[in-house]
């Protein structure tokens, strides 16, 4: 089958929510990117309508007015989201993205602007608008632009535009059928089907080219039981930037199982006694109260403007010398790993605290020059039409000296949470609030019974202080997380192993 008939396959059925302007006159070309996932730079070029001489031309009009630096981004990006309720696909839809952003800088101040039309002429239009940040006459001399190579890591076997929906049905139906023949008390299930890919291309005015092919994927599940009257709701979900052959047999069923264990596992559960008490995080999804609590504090535009409480921190002791904390970008198909970020910078693994010590922040171009060091590669954006900032990527804390049977049978008293939902985080300070939707409470060394709806309250810096154990079973987390700041999404993921921390304040009845 010719890849314009996988196109054509693939979007017959689907309602589409949007399409740029520039596709009209031919709405498949919306649904494909350059050639071949190994495409190289002129392969981009073609695809976004542009060559370096254009680029040249756009960056002297964004740098008229004497901004130190500018970049330009490319983006076009093709969603596909697909729906099972009541035993029905009942929605289906494919969105499109695309469009470039140009961003001027002057000092630690930002100009920036976008468009949809990807034209020599509406491209300096909005430099020109960009470039109102800077008022000066000096006159930046144009460099030569050079291909930064990156690594590849998230290889997949088949890109998601020539994946026909006919193929994704079944998985749907599939997952539908095994949550319904798994507990009689399963009454309803919803399945969600997500893919996209997003190709980008990333020019600097100090001669860097980069392009990068990337793509996402996730299946959710959530079921609602009921049992003598009483109904309970849960799901999970498996995520990251995958191809279609993460979906195996093995990997639905388990999808399936965990969505029907952690739904009808709360008609067991119960609200514990409010309280201080020693707190076990599980392994894996707890990393979420390492992501909000602490590693937000620890992305350098925080620090820059003193509002987080780790900016007079570099190089000082935060937490017990077996506490390692990393953010990395280079985990394979993980859901928060960048080949590239948005500024052009290849990826890495960053050492946040090591051995206790916290030896850096999270940097984007701005903050790198502050404080005088290379870029971490965190700067990131939701799309073109965001000016890119310091995010996470995949954040979690190394393996410690301690096992998990180790530390459970340390517990006299106190939570074990299994499972997490929501919360806040006042940034600056780093206080917090969770929802742990489910664990164990923990009595005399063992899980005793299962435990739900608990809020956990604390500070992240003086959590970090008392984490007294930490075991050597990582887990990253393999369902789908989006982490906001500043009104901008992006795709992240958290792990850990399990860590003892010996109080936190824990909500829960007589509170």
């Amino acid at each position: 089958m010719t890849r314009r008939k996988f196109i054509e396959t693939g979007a017959k059925g689907i309602a589409l929510a949007s399409i740029p302007l520039v596709f009209r006159a031919n709405p498949l070309a919306a649904f494909t990117g350059p050639d071949e996932v190994t495409g190289g730079l002129s392969d981009y070029y073609g695809h976004f309508g542009v060559d370096e001489a254009i680029i040249r031309k756009v960056m002297g009009a964004a740098l008229e007015r004497g901004g130190d630096y500018c970049d330009i981004f490319f983006q076009h990006t093709i969603s596909n989201d697909i729906g099972l309720e009541d035993n029905i696909v009942n929605r289906a839809y494919s969105s499109i993205d695309y469009g470039v952003g140009i961003r001027v800088i002057e000092g630690d101040q930002t100009g920036y602007s976008f468009t949809e039309e990807i034209t020599p002429e509406a491209m300096i239009k909005a430099a020109k608008t960009a470039a109102n940040i800077a008022n000066e006459s000096k006159n930046i001399p144009p460099v030569s632009m050079k291909l930064r190579e990156s690594a590849d890591y998230y290889p997949i076997k088949t890109r998601w535009e020539d994946v026909i929906i006919d193929r994704k049905i079944p998985y749907l139906r599939k997952i539908n059928d095994l949550v319904l023949a798994k507990d009689s008390r399963i009454i309803k299930s919803r399945i969600w089907f997500s893919d996209e890919a997003s190709y980008i291309l990333v020019a600097t005015s100090d001669g860097v080219i980069a392009y990068d092919y990337q793509p996402m994927t996730m299946l959710y599940a959530t079921c609602n039981a009921e049992e003598n009257g009483n109904r309970e709701q849960s799901g999970y979900s498996l995520g990251g930037r995958y191809g279609i052959e993460h979906f195996t047999e093995e990997n639905i069923g388990r999808l399936a199982d965990m969505a029907v264990k952690r739904t009808v596992g709360l008609f067991k559960a119960i609200k514990p006694a409010a309280g201080e008490m020693e707190v076990v995080l599980a392994p894996g999804s707890s990393g979420i109260l390492l992501h909000e609590a602490i590693g937000h504090g620890m992305e350098a535009d925080f620090n820059r403007k003193e509002i987080s409480i780790f900016s007079d921190k570099i190089d000082k002791p935060v937490a017990e010398n077996f506490v390692t904390i990393i953010d990395n970008g280079t985990n394979l198909n993980t859901r928060g790993s960048i080949n590239i970020d948005d500024e052009g910078n290849p990826s890495q693994l960053t050492y946040l605290v090591k051995d206790g010590i916290l030896r850096s922040y999270l940097h984007d171009r701005i903050s790198s020059r502050h404080y005088g060091v290379k870029p971490t590669g965190n700067g990131r954006r939701q799309s073109f039409r965001y000016p890119p900032i310091p995010r996470m990527r995949n954040t979690y804390m190394a393996n410690g000296p301690h096992s998990r049977e180790e530390i459970i049978k340390s517990v006299k008293k106190g939570l074990y949470a299994e499972s997490f939902t929501n919360g806040e985080v006042r940034i600056g300070p780093g206080d917090f609030t969770f929802y742990v939707k489910s664990g164990y409470m923990i009595e005399n060394g063992e899980l005793t019974y299962p435990v739900k709806d608990i809020n956990i309250i604390g500070n992240g810096p003086d959590v970090l202080k008392k984490i007294v154990m930490v075991a050597d079973d990582l887990k990253l987390d393999e369902g789908g997380w989006t982490c906001g700041k500043n009104g901008q999404m992006v795709p992240v993921s958290q792990g850990l192993p399990t860590v003892k921390v010996s109080s936190i304040t824990v909500g829960g009845v007589n509170a």
